[in-house]
């Protein structure tokens, strides 16, 4: 018997996506024969009220009501798994909904809440959303590679079995790239996943199977993972609120994808969610389980919210660095203009010191990375790709072929690329302390920058295939900087208009330059991230709660 073809694989693989559509009961509606390229209103008009009102609602307020039992886990299960199915339709976002599972786990839960007359745990009864290769015990774990596509889960992953214990839902698995590693989403088992504000355009990568569900209220919190950009590029392109935590905070044990064991540039998990709530909630009931206990490299740092990291009580100001542009791709006008508006709100606020942020050698940075995502010269990603004789998409092309820092390194060269990593960290932790206007009694630099405020890439989401410029996340992933992404503002090409005359530096900058035509981009979201130091998540989280509420973010409706 002949070698399956990878044609045949990805038949299967969209067989059994769709057949896991048609199993929602009630069943789904059809779309509209004549859809616009923003389809994020679509759902409104064909699901219940009841169900739209379910999905429109901040994980933190579902909880509330589900712990009250104002709302059932059942109705608000099903309500989502509708919502999931229509997502699919429309950007195809989903490798399988579980409405069988999900459904027998909810009524277990609104059980559990007759009997003890309240809930199971923190997430009782809460629908949550997972990307494919966050592995779940016997299901799938292809992590976007075709010859990968009978790989099964042994086990949940950790980081499931903890927020299964909490009381939540698992009822829908969501795309993801081929090879894990590019800022978009697009594989040959599935295809191509789209953005739901524009169709024409990305929703980012490598989490965009979750970014375009949640975009759509198709779940309302998601599981990514994050090496590059890969939770803040898809949260930053669908409006939505995104935290790339540091390393080793959130357990990441169960988990597929190539090179498991390096540990020269660490991938996280990390939260996607339509509020900040759902980010905090997320984070709380992980660190809450004390992971450290079952995942040795998972440093036992609680989430540390008791007090404030700010100080600003004590007449101290909250001091914002913002970076205008990494110096090497000057950011489109909808990104320039979500920082000023930001910045002159913010010089009306007292309690805020707004700074300029001076990138310390932002190129130096994308060598030290690019050279240490593959010390193996990619062997294993090129080897998952031959394996099955799939043609390699654009963008890992891109990454891979076409990157000029890709080659197999030698131990003494891992070595070595590993000292440059830290080297270029303490020159930039020197940098950050610069900012200092004073000093205290021990020496420590006082008055530094609390936080920064930066873009998430050099322009809103990109059309399909040409999301080719990390700069703005990976040079937070080789400092190991927390950073939470966060909705402002849409395009609007009669205030974004392409900045005439200008003399791009490099030809990246001419590439990235070249592709803004504000009609191509109009409603897309525009988004920013807010980065602090290493292991500082609490304090990003609560500097920008409390931007929030100074000057009112975001300055839009996005669903």
């Amino acid at each position: 018997m002949g070698k399956t073809s990878w044609q045949e694989i990805a038949r299967t693989a969209q067989q059994i996506r769709d057949a896991s559509l048609s199993r929602v009961d009630p069943a789904l509606p059809e779309l509209p024969a004549n859809l616009a390229k923003d389809v994020t209103d679509v759902p409104k008009y064909l699901l219940t009220t009841d169900e739209v009102v379910i999905t429109q609602t901040p994980p933190e307020e579902l909880v509330a009501s589900l712990a009250t039992g104002k709302l059932t886990s059942t109705a608000v299960t099903n309500a989502f798994l509708r919502r999931a199915g229509l997502a699919q339709k429309l950007t195809n976002c989903v490798t399988e909904l579980l409405p069988e599972e999900a459904i027998a786990r909810a009524s277990e839960l609104d059980k559990y809440y007759e009997e003890h007359k309240g809930p199971i745990g923190p997430l009782h009864g809460l629908p949550i959303s997972v990307k494919e290769h966050i592995g779940m015990k016997d299901k799938g774990l292809n992590a976007g590679f075709i010859s990968w596509w009978d790989r099964k889960g042994e086990d949940d992953a950790n980081v499931l079995k903890i927020l299964w214990k909490a009381g939540c839902v698992f009822y829908a698995r969501t795309t993801q790239p081929q090879t894990l590693m590019h800022l978009e989403t697009s594989n040959n088992l599935y295809g191509v996943t789209c953005n739901p504000f524009n169709r024409d355009l990305t929703p980012g990568g490598s989490s965009g199977g979750e970014s375009a569900l949640i975009g759509l209220r198709g779940s309302c919190l998601g599981i990514g993972s994050d090496i590059g950009g890969s939770i803040r590029s898809p949260s930053a392109n669908c409006g939505l609120y995104g935290l790339k935590p540091s390393s080793y905070r959130i357990p990441t044990d169960g988990w597929s994808a190539t090179m498991l064991s390096q540990e020269q540039i660490v991938a996280v998990i990390g939260p996607l969610s339509t509020s900040l709530g759902g980010v905090k909630l997320f984070m709380k009931t992980v660190l809450g389980a004390k992971p450290w206990r079952i995942e040795p490299s998972v440093l036992p740092i609680p989430w540390r919210d008791q007090d404030s990291h700010l100080d600003i009580s004590a007449g101290k100001k909250l001091k914002v660095g913002v970076l205008w542009s990494d110096e090497i791709v000057k950011p489109h006008p909808p990104i320039t203009r979500a920082l000023r508006e930001i910045v002159e709100r913010l010089q009306d606020v007292p309690e805020v010191e707004v700074v300029p942020w001076k990138p310390y050698k932002h190129d130096e940075a994308w060598e030290i990375i690019a050279t240490l995502y593959f010390a193996d010269g990619a062997n294993e990603e090129r080897e998952a790709l031959e394996a099955s004789g799939e043609p390699w998409r654009p963008l890992s092309k891109f990454i891979i072929e076409e990157n000029p820092y890709v080659k197999h390194l030698s131990l003494e060269e891992v070595w070595y690329w590993t000292t440059r990593r830290e080297m270029y960290r303490r020159a930039y932790a020197k940098a950050w302390n610069e900012t200092a206007t004073g000093e205290g009694k021990t020496g420590e630099p006082e008055g530094t920058v609390d936080v920064i405020l930066a873009p998430v890439g050099p322009g809103v989401a990109p059309l399909i295939d040409h999301a080719r410029y990390w700069g703005y996340t990976s040079q937070w992933n080789l400092l190991d900087y927390p950073a939470l992404v966060f909705p402002v503002s849409k395009v609007d090409p009669k205030l974004d208009v392409a900045e005439e005359g200008y003399k791009p530096t490099n030809d990246q900058d001419a590439w990235n330059y070249r592709q803004y035509e504000p009609s191509k981009y109009e409603g897309a979201p525009i988004s920013l991230q807010l980065i602090g130091r290493r292991y500082a998540e609490e304090k990003v989280v609560e500097a920008f709660e409390f931007l929030q509420a100074k000057i009112g973010l975001p300055f839009a409706t996005f669903v």
